[in-house]
């Protein structure tokens, strides 16, 4: 049973950093290129970031310079480490496999609140 559990979300003020973590278990983790999703009230779930099994980054230029995404093939891990956050940045962040249309289910996500 595939299961991701994301977490580290909060409340900050506007510049601070916030780091999530992404637990995978029930997969093939190595294999799986990994993307942080994010949905903002109102929007539709946006790709914010992934990372290739080789480790090679990439980024929507919203977050480009600011966030960076890695991960820990050991432990079925991968993270976010969010800088100079803006209010622009408020949503819930999911992790996920990037590619593939059918992604995996959806964990609960976790609630980063970005205050001004």
């Amino acid at each position: 049973q595939v299961q991701l559990v994301e977490s580290g979300g909060g409340l900050v003020q506007a510049g601070g950093s916030l780091r999530l973590s992404c637990a995978a278990s029930g997969i093939i983790f190595s294999i799986n290129a990994m993307g942080w999703y994010r949905q903002a009230p109102g929007k539709q779930r946006e790709l914010v970031a992934w990372i290739n099994t080789g480790d090679s980054t990439n980024y929507v230029d919203s977050v480009k310079g600011r966030f960076t995404i890695s991960r820990d093939n050991a432990k079925n891990m991968v993270y976010l480490q969010m800088n100079s956050l803006k209010v622009e940045d408020t949503a819930v962040y999911y992790c996920n496999r990037y590619y593939g249309s059918t992604k995996y289910p959806w964990g609960q996500g976790t609630q980063v609140t970005v205050s001004s």
